[in-house]
């Protein structure tokens, strides 16, 4: 991912699937490795004579002694630092949630630098609500906005993650809800906040899928539900960053984006042309919303 500066004023013992539990963060590193079942008691104890022996640090001597890797300190580090993320297959959701299980990548690097320009020069100002936009399918907006919350939340701001990609959501997929009701049946009075997921495995993120695919999305989004949802949720998180449809076939985005304020667009290298982008731009102006500033996916 690059991020385009344009505008820019634009876990029980052994049983790695589980969480490590909030009571475990800033616990040592000996006992971190036990408690997620990286090393045995056993193990421990031979890392404890080598530490004697050689004055190394625990995890140092663990590694040396082979018993883990690099990948093992970084994640026991980020644990110590209250800074969560995932290995490999640990939460069951989709591995293109890269900022929770890629976190050192150059790709997360380059969200990490974009949400503390968005802190600066957006958040920090009070709003509380993002829209990403894209112009066509394919662009990258839901994995923008999916890695965008990750990186939020790992920030230790409550964050919320909207699909109002009411015509084809990708987000219940992504984070593998079992809710099926969502941001369209709340529109439509059918449900309450209620139905939004608290993602378990990630502190501080909770998603709201699209929900019952509506034969009337731009409709939903028109009424004052829509509205009375935005101020509830402005009400109880700290980010919400909102997901969109391709702007170029509807005008779902455009509605989203004047009630959000704020805009993100994401483009793809070498696939969203030139035209479209500056099509997509002069809706957003009319709009009134601030284009905040623009992402180039080249994943």
């Amino acid at each position: 991912m690059k991020v385009n500066a344009m505008n820019l004023n634009l876990a029980t013992v052994h049983n790695p699937q589980e969480p490590v539990l909030p009571a475990q963060r800033g616990s040592n590193i000996g006992r971190l490795l036990l408690d997620m079942g990286k090393i045995t008691p056993e193990n421990a104890e031979r890392v404890l004579r080598l530490q004697k022996e050689s004055g190394l640090r625990f995890g140092d001597a663990a590694q040396q002694l082979g018993l883990i890797t690099e990948a093992d300190i970084r994640q026991v580090l980020a644990l110590q630092f209250d800074y969560p993320y995932l290995q490999a297959g640990q939460g069951n959701l989709d591995p293109e949630l890269v900022a929770a299980y890629q976190p050192f990548s150059t790709e997360v690097e380059a969200l990490r630098a974009l949400r503390s320009q968005l802190m600066l020069r957006w958040f920090s100002e009070g709003h509380r609500a993002l829209a990403i936009v894209s112009a066509n399918a394919g662009d990258g907006c839901s994995h923008l906005a999916a890695n965008l919350a990750v990186v939020f939340s790992q920030l230790g701001e409550h964050t919320l993650l909207v699909d109002a990609n009411m015509r084809e959501p990708r987000q219940k997929g992504i984070f593998n809800l079992s809710q099926s009701h969502g941001l369209s049946d709340i529109l439509a009075g059918r449900a309450g906040m209620d139905v939004i997921t608290r993602i378990d495995s990630l502190v501080d993120l909770s998603v709201l899928g699209a929900g019952t695919i509506p034969p009337n999305p731009q409709e939903l989004l028109g009424r004052s539900t829509f509205t009375d949802f935005m101020n509830q949720a402005i009400g109880i998180y700290d980010v919400i960053i909102i997901d969109t449809p391709p702007a170029l076939h509807t005008s779902d985005a455009q509605t989203i984006a004047a009630r959000c304020g704020g805009v993100v667009m994401a483009s793809r290298l070498n696939q969203t042309r030139l035209a479209d982008l500056e099509f997509l731009r002069r809706q957003i102006d009319l709009t009134g919303a601030q284009m905040v500033g623009a992402v180039i996916n080249d994943f």
